[in-house]
């Protein structure tokens, strides 16, 4: 008989291997990936798929690095890691109890963004940023999609990705966070630190700064993006390729909500429909659900 693992059994498995209690394991959330606490050891649980591990090696090595050059960045335990279950890979990341004064502010994330830039280059290799990479895999592999949804997507993340291969990129090429938004920024200790280091890679600085200003179809006000150039030292929205940056987020957004649905969460299937209607009927500034 095979035994199926879950995100939970991967996790408790993983902790017990690390030598950490895991009585007191519970979720916090789920999305593309799977995130406990272990309140008792005051330790953050992440359940990955397992074709990531090798980005998971990278996410942990970086910010071993990046803590030890001062960098707020979210700080790995101490221990082995990442663990490997099958399908999932775990790794531990220490806990950051958040006040109830709400999210860091974006210009906050702007500050972050500008220091990790200037940064020396890390001393261990960052896979190129490959925009979309994921995203046609999951639209290819999908079982919920219909033909027509499926083949909108397709053609539409090839005129993008031809568009972008055009583009001059003024802030130049280098390690990037790759999925830097304000919702990634957490209080911590005296300051703030940026977390969720997965999609970490060499490419277009303006990468980072972009995903921030997608974030107008969940609210994002003015003042925030003002705050956030401010902080950065730089507005993007002077630069020409915004909008194909923000149009290949929007679609990079899709693909974790396309795998949720085709596990069979409506919930995700719902809010996938309600997204791809909107793209395919030109709805360039609708407002959307982050859940």
């Amino acid at each position: 008989m095979t035994m199926t693992v879950s995100p939970e059994s991967a996790a408790r498995m993983a902790c017990r291997a690390s030598g950490l209690a895991d009585r007191s394991l519970a979720q916090l959330h789920q999305h593309a990936t799977s995130v406990f606490l272990l309140a008792d050891e005051g330790v953050v649980v992440r359940v990955s798929p397992a074709p990531r591990h090798r980005r998971l090696e990278t996410a942990v090595s970086l910010t071993r690095w990046l803590v030890a050059n001062g960098f707020p960045a979210t700080e790995p335990l101490d221990v082995p890691q990442p663990v490997t279950y099958d399908p999932y890979t775990v790794t531990f990341w220490h806990h950051y109890p958040q006040p109830e004064c709400g999210v860091p502010p974006a210009g906050r994330l702007g500050e972050l963004l500008r220091a990790l830039h200037a940064l020396p280059t890390p001393p261990m290799p960052l896979p190129p940023y490959q925009p979309l990479t994921s995203f046609r895999h999951a639209v290819a592999s999908s079982t919920c999609l219909e033909a027509a949804e499926r083949e909108w997507l397709a053609s539409r993340s090839d005129e993008l990705l031809h568009v972008y291969r055009g583009l001059g990129f003024p802030l130049g090429q280098g390690h990037i966070h790759g999925d830097a938004y304000p919702g990634n920024t957490l209080w911590g200790g005296d300051g703030v630190r940026l977390g969720d280091w997965d999609e970490a890679a060499f490419g277009p600085r303006e990468i980072d700064l972009a995903n921030t200003f997608q974030g107008v179809r969940f609210g994002r006000s003015t003042a925030e993006l003002a705050d956030f150039s401010l902080g950065y030292g730089y507005d993007i929205r002077e630069w020409q390729g915004l909008s194909t940056l923000c149009a290949i987020r929007d679609l990079h957004t899709l693909g974790s909500f396309i795998r949720r649905a085709d596990r069979g969460d409506t919930e995700a299937g719902e809010q996938l429909s309600y997204r791809i209607e909107t793209l395919m009927h030109g709805g360039e500034t609708a407002s959307w659900s982050s859940a």
